[in-house]
């Protein structure tokens, strides 16, 4: 998560986004307890946005490489880590001056011979941030170790039974990429 979420010192809320339901609520801890870091899950993100404007269309493809290139290596359960700070009035300024960007290419996406090129902040984690109008977006796919295999497959017909009207983390790596990439459409403007 660091690796991500850097800089990390004025970060509101942290989220591991599935795209699924079962299982995908965080308790906040009590208010005295300010000081733990908390990360969200699904549910609680709902009602909110993912504010990009003109980097939309970027990040919206880049999620759809990355799936795509797991769904090749039959892997499920990984998450888009997701963060978000508030932009001081000096960065929304230079974020939507484009002569303060680099343009160059980028393999974010896992896949190296898949490009997506955008204009880059210039800031110490460029590769993982997208400035909005409005807040700075830390993001990434992690925990991309799980292959769809037999033990998988028995959960995913368990959960099937458990849960027949739900949506549940343990899908084949195809269901997986789509309904990431559907919760990413859903939630991003």
């Amino acid at each position: 998560m660091q690796s991500i979420f850097y800089p990390d010192d004025r970060i509101i809320e942290r989220y591991d986004i599935k795209g699924c339901m079962v299982g995908r609520w965080t308790n906040l801890p009590p208010e005295d307890h300010h000081h733990i870091i908390v990360v969200l899950k699904d549910l609680n993100f709902e009602g909110q946005t993912i504010s990009l404007d003109s980097q939309k269309n970027w990040f919206l493809r880049q999620v759809e490489l990355d799936t795509n290139f797991l769904k090749t290596l039959n892997v499920l359960d990984y998450s888009l880590l997701l963060a978000f700070q508030k932009l001081h009035l000096d960065e929304k300024h230079s974020s939507k001056n484009l002569l303060n960007r680099v343009a160059r290419k980028t393999t974010l996406n896992l896949n190296p011979s898949l490009h997506n090129l955008r204009l880059l902040l210039d800031v110490p984690n460029d590769l993982h941030i997208l400035d909005g109008p409005d807040y700075r977006y830390f993001v990434g796919i992690i925990d991309f170790f799980t292959v769809y295999g037999f033990s998988k497959k028995v959960e995913y017909l368990w959960k099937s039974l458990v849960y027949p009207d739900r949506t549940f983390s343990t899908v084949n790596p195809v269901e997986y990429a789509q309904r990431l990439c559907r919760w990413v459409n859903l939630h991003t403007h």
